[in-house]
């Protein structure tokens, strides 16, 4: 097997020069270069990532900054799940990855792990951009620092990442409308159950609403949005108060749509007569949504596959650290369709 230094002695220049071509470093005269991608090519020679990171000593770091999770709120165990299978799968490549959890409900948490993860000194980083104004704030630290930074599940738009890896949040809500129109009468009326702290914080959440709202105006349906926005889903008492009351003031409304992972803590809410006779629609195929899905209180879930996106965007990073690969601008997750009939071989990722 020809190796690096075979090619070196063959065009008559040193390891390190080949190793810069090879890596395209720059550094080369253009008759040199030229003379060594001539052997390269009649050698049909590629790199091995592996033995290259290894054999330079090349290691990478990525460092990631994610949401918690607990048991009320268990979406963000599957992405982190993932990165830890893919810090397993990468490691070989001379890449470490280390993962930085902050409070999504709770911006100073946000910089302060940041702030953590920066002293790491990270060859990239992959960070969950919860917050706008604080995201601007860590996106320029990054970039003062040329360190490339990746966008997971939140895609914000006006910066500068590398990349975006997450699900096309405006299509699965589009596909939401589309599910509540087909499982319910074709004029009427639905509503949008939003936490406040979503509003202006999560761009996923938006777009979601957005995509609903278009497959009704794009199809020209006749149809009526109703939009209640609750302070604080987990309160119990006064989610449950608002909402009854609402329906008690607009009868007319038969589906209720939920533009986000927590749909079972309004089936929770909702008085049997309603729970009997509304559609629901959410996402995520967490624990409680499952359980909703199974015992027929929720419709339909939409999965944005959370345990691949955690996955994949170590890959990709790992790829664009070790490789040179440039990454498409936005990788997109499959969207699926969870009902009761197919829930069960839904694999979370749990152990």
């Amino acid at each position: 097997m020809i190796t690096i230094k075979d090619i070196a002695k063959e065009a008559n220049v040193s390891d390190g020069t080949v190793d810069r071509v090879l890596h395209n470093r720059g550094g080369v005269s253009k008759k040199t270069e030229a003379k060594i991608r001539t052997i390269l090519e009649k050698h049909n020679f590629s790199v091995n990532p592996v033995a290259s990171a290894l054999a330079l000593k090349n290691k990478f770091y990525i460092a990631a900054l994610i949401p918690g999770y607990n048991n009320d709120d268990l979406f963000w165990k599957s992405p982190y799940l993932g990165i830890l299978k893919a810090t397993e799968d990468v490691k070989n490549f001379g890449t470490q990855v280390d993962t930085f959890k902050y409070n999504q409900y709770d911006s100073a948490s946000y910089l302060e792990m940041f702030k953590k993860l920066i002293k790491t000194e990270p060859s990239a980083v992959l960070l969950v951009p919860t917050f706008l104004n604080e995201t601007t704030e860590i996106v320029k630290s990054l970039e003062q620092l040329e360190i490339p930074y990746f966008f997971l599940n939140v895609d914000l738009e006006g910066f500068k990442n590398t990349a975006f890896i997450g699900q096309d949040s405006y299509t699965a809500g589009y596909i939401a409308g589309k599910l509540m129109y087909l499982n319910i009468s074709k004029s009427s009326s639905f509503l949008i159950i939003q936490s406040r702290r979503n509003i202006t914080k999560n761009n996923a959440i938006f777009k979601r609403i957005e995509g609903f709202n278009d497959f009704f105006i794009k199809n020209n349906i006749n149809s009526q949005s109703f939009t209640l926005k609750i302070e604080n889903l987990t309160n119990l008492l006064e989610t449950k108060e608002k909402i009854n009351d609402y329906l008690k003031q607009h009868p007319e409304i038969e589906g209720v749509f939920v533009p986000s992972s927590r749909i079972y803590l309004i089936a929770d809410c909702l008085e049997d007569p309603y729970l009997k006779k509304l559609q629901l629609i959410g996402f995520d195929n967490t624990p409680q949504n499952i359980d909703c899905l199974l015992n027929d209180s929720v419709s339909f879930l939409i999965s944005q596959k959370p345990f691949d996106q955690g996955y994949e965007s170590i890959r990709i990073i790992a790829d664009y650290l070790i490789k040179n690969k440039t990454p498409n601008n936005k990788t997109f997750l499959p969207i699926e369709i969870l009902l009761k009939e197919n829930a069960i071989y839904v694999d979370r990722h749990e152990e």
